[in-house]
């Protein structure tokens, strides 16, 4: 009697631990997406999470079952090490991070800053209708900032500093991880840019430096195609798909002829890479770039040039940045911006919050702002700020 109650609960365990383990397979694909996506699905890194989610679930289940003796002690080892296996490369594999340095990060051409450089005769910048409620003088406010945002912030200092006592280091561009280390260091009094990465937050933490974020406007963050691409919008869980490593092919979004997405990729410390994980992505893992099919494609040029590029008669490329930049600032006539669920990144939809990847841009301090900073960032959250928010490009924040 005692041997069959044995026997019916050690039936019942492996019973319970088979449907456990399936579960949590199954809930871990869930969760990243890929039950709800399967038919997405288009190439082998995309499949691989799946995969080892049921080499995990099925090896685990054959261990349950199988007798243990000493006969099948090595196909006992031998599975417990593909179910560990399995559980270890499962975050690799929802990266899709098999290879070592793919050339994936384009730069080297950028705007001409200097067209944009306060109090000069020529400058592009805005300028307010009417004298500024605000003058600073002496020692001033030094900025710094993103790339896309030195219109904004160069057009703050023109109408709000005094010329006699401006100097060029007061108001400099050193990119979006460059203005980061330079309030976190001190070196800078504010800086203008997007959210920040992991590792821009995990610096601020080890340098002790308390972050102070300021939304100072909006700006929408857009993805980029060749002009000859036949697709002209995107749905939000396709451009997830894109990005998680699930759809690797045009042909999966209806484009047959397109072959495979080329998707180019920025440095995870600048902007438009957090804009792609906060904005977009929201916490689901971003695949890691992978390797570029041609060698032709491995240029030098920024990614807005080499968002145009053609490879076996089409342009097959896919790209991202923010609006103003991609249109008014370093704009490729060869290129055009995606609708996103059918809305386009208008001025109209930007305002409305129809189009669904807008973010807050933000005036950061190293610490409560005090004196002349805040003052200034008082100011340019006032109507005369705002309008030069909206007048060079950006969505005001009100």
């Amino acid at each position: 009697m005692k041997g069959k109650t044995a026997s019916k609960l050690m039936l019942a365990a492996r019973i319970f631990i088979t449907a456990a383990l399936f579960a949590a397979a199954f809930a871990v694909l869930y969760v990243f997406g890929y039950i709800t996506n399967f038919a997405a699905i288009d190439n082998l890194v995309g499949a691989m999470p799946v995969a080892l989610a049921l080499i995990f679930a099925g090896g685990g289940t054959a261990l349950v079952w199988m007798k243990h003796t000493r006969r099948t002690m090595a196909v006992t080892v031998a599975l417990a090490a593909v179910l560990v296996l399995s559980a270890a490369l499962y975050p690799v594999a929802l990266r899709g991070n098999w290879w070592i340095r793919p050339k994936t990060e384009y730069s080297g051409d950028s705007p001409d800053l200097s067209l944009y450089a306060p109090f000069k005769e020529d400058t592009l910048l805005v300028g307010l209708e009417e004298p500024s409620s605000l003058r600073l003088s002496g020692d001033m406010p030094v900025l710094d900032g993103a790339t896309a945002l030195y219109p904004v912030y160069a057009a703050f200092a023109q109408a709000v500093y005094s010329v006699d006592d401006y100097s060029e280091d007061m108001v400099r561009c050193t990119n979006t991880a460059g203005a980061y280390r330079s309030v976190i260091s001190g070196d800078a009094d504010i800086i203008f840019v997007a959210a920040p990465s992991v590792s821009q937050k995990k610096a601020a933490e080890e340098a002790g430096a308390d972050l102070h974020f300021t939304p100072i406007g909006k700006e929408a963050f857009v993805f980029i195609v060749g002009k000859s691409n036949p697709v002209e919008s995107l749905t939000d869980r396709q451009i997830k798909n894109i990005y998680s490593g699930r759809t690797a092919t045009w042909g999966t979004l209806g484009w047959r002829e397109g072959g495979s997405i080329i998707a180019f990729r920025r440095p995870e410390t600048s902007g438009s890479e957090s804009g792609l994980t906060n904005l977009v992505m929201k916490g689901l893992p971003v695949v890691a770039p992978q390797p570029i099919p041609g060698g032709a494609l491995n240029g030098s040029n920024s990614l807005m040039q080499q968002v145009s590029v053609w490879y076996n008669g089409v342009q097959p490329a896919l790209g991202y940045s923010y609006r103003y930049f991609a249109q008014s600032m370093y704009p490729n006539p060869d290129t055009k911006l995606l609708a996103i669920d059918g809305v386009y990144p208008s001025d109209e939809n930007i305002a409305d919050g129809t189009y669904p990847y807008v973010g807050e841009i933000y005036a950061v301090t190293r610490g409560k702002p005090q004196g002349d900073v805040a003052a200034l960032l008082e100011w340019i959250l006032s109507a005369q700020g705002q309008y030069l928010v909206q007048a060079t490009g950006y969505a005001p924040i009100n």
